[in-house]
Formats: structure tokens, sequence, C-alpha cells
């Protein structure tokens, strides 16, 4: 119950830091030119709230991350490897049974006698 809680709130968070980065004015680059004039007007407080505001999402994220990771239901995760686990040996085998064993080729067997004689024709 509190994995799903963390989880729905975490992608809620993201979403929110998604938002905030696409509202925030460049600081560099060519779009800074084009938005310079905002700065004129007053906007400047709201930039650093949406700077604080991102980072506070951020850590938010982080901790339900953490929260989350703690919360998993631990017999669950063992079952779902477990039956993972049973579903690979099951495509092994399958794949073990469906491919053909590769015939090997006939090495000609290295006769011993042969350097022997040649060197004694040598002679």
């Amino acid at each position: 119950m509190l994995y799903t809680i963390c989880v729905a709130l975490i992608v809620i968070a993201s979403v929110l830091v998604i938002l905030a980065v696409l509202v925030q004015n460049p600081k560099s680059g060519m779009a800074a030119n084009f938005g310079a004039s905002n700065q004129v007007m007053g906007v400047r407080e709201t930039s650093d709230f949406l700077e604080k505001f991102t980072w506070t999402m951020a850590v938010v994220i982080l901790v339900l991350s953490l929260v989350a990771t703690m919360a998993m239901n631990r017999g669950g995760v063992v079952e779902g490897d477990s039956e993972i686990s049973k579903d690979v040996k099951a495509l092994q085998e399958q794949m073990y049974e469906s491919v053909p064993a590769i015939p090997q080729t006939e090495v000609p067997a290295v006769n011993d006698d042969q350097p022997a004689a040649e060197e004694q024709k040598a002679e």
C-alpha cells in the first residue's frame, strides 16, 4: 500500500518538475536574449521560486524513491524471481532440445611413424 502511494507521488512530483523546468527562463543561449525583457519587469522573483521549487521536487523524488524501496514487498520480489528463474530454465531446455548437434568433421590422424621414416631417408 505504501509502495503504491510512493510511486504515485513520485509520478506527480516528476510531472511537476517537468513543468517547472519548462516554465523557467534559460540563463544562457539564444533564448535568453529574447527573455531579457522579462527580468526588467520583475520576473526575477518568479525564477528564484521556480529554481527552489525544482530543487525541492528533486529532493522529494529522491526521498520518495528511498521510502518506496524500503516499503517494497520482499515476498513478492522473491516469488517473482523464482517464477522468472523457472521460465528461464524452461526456455533453456527448449533451446537445447531444438538445436541440432553440430556434426564434427573428421580430422585425419597424424601418423607418428612418418617423421621418423623421413629422418631415416634423409640420413
